[in-house]
């Protein structure tokens, strides 16, 4: 049951080039920043990843993108990147774009083995060109279908040997949906403690939903707009 490996390297040690990813956080908030410069080392290519926005022009996944590693994003926000603007207007990049709680929702589908949902969200724009609509209850609604990986990483504020886990405040989003709907998650954690030092009704993600988990370092916890305000006297 010991799911502990010794790094970031040997966490993606079969993720290969054309590889579906998830990659949990929010913005800039929770990502798995150990994972995503492992990733740009190794190299690997084709990628396509799933998450709700691809970093900043040079933090987070936009490292991944910067190096051209990334074939397809399937995202909801990508508005502070630069790059991805200038690869998806020149047809380097494949994107397919959903709206935040759609994203959300088509990834517990997948983790959840639902085979597709209706939503009203993106009726008559062009998200739902192509897809499948049915009037219920007299109003219109696209069929969603859901999300899946070959990876998910992710990263935890706390998590024990076995791989059961704690998310802080939004870091939590997406994150531990993305948990369920991999073929393989790998974590790394702020705090990797023993099993027995997590407070049971606490835990967001059990460990059979984890394959792999590492005490993660050197966080540097990007903020995508540091903004602040006069202090007051």
């Amino acid at each position: 049951m010991n799911k502990v490996v010794p790094s970031a390297v040997e966490a993606i040690r079969d993720i290969q080039d054309g590889a579906v990813i998830m990659s949990g956080g929010f913005g800039l908030c929770g990502n798995p920043e150990n994972l995503i410069t492992a990733l740009h080392q190794k190299g690997v290519k084709n990628l396509t990843i799933i998450s709700n926005n691809c970093g900043t022009t040079d933090l987070g996944l936009g490292i991944l993108l910067q190096a051209g590693q990334v074939r397809k994003m399937i995202s909801s926000y990508v508005g502070e990147n630069k790059v991805f603007e200038q690869k998806f207007i020149s047809g380097e990049l494949e994107v397919e774009l959903a709206p935040q709680g759609t994203l959300a929702e088509r990834i517990r589908a997948g983790g959840a083995g639902i085979g597709g949902f209706y939503t009203p969200t993106a009726v008559g724009t062009l998200v739902a060109e192509g897809k499948e609509t049915r009037v219920l209850d007299g109003r219109e609604y696209v069929l969603e279908r859901p999300l899946k990986a070959d990876f998910a990483i992710v990263r935890a504020w706390k998590g024990d040997t076995w791989g059961n886990l704690v998310f802080r405040r939004t870091t939590r989003n997406f994150s531990s949906l993305m948990c369920t709907a991999a073929k393989c998650t790998i974590v790394e954690v702020e705090h990797l403690v023993q099993v027995g030092e997590l407070d049971p009704d606490a835990i967001h993600v059990p460990s059979i939903y984890v394959k792999r988990i590492f005490q993660g370092s050197n966080y540097q916890k990007w903020i995508e707009r540091r903004t602040v305000r006069p202090r007051s006297r």
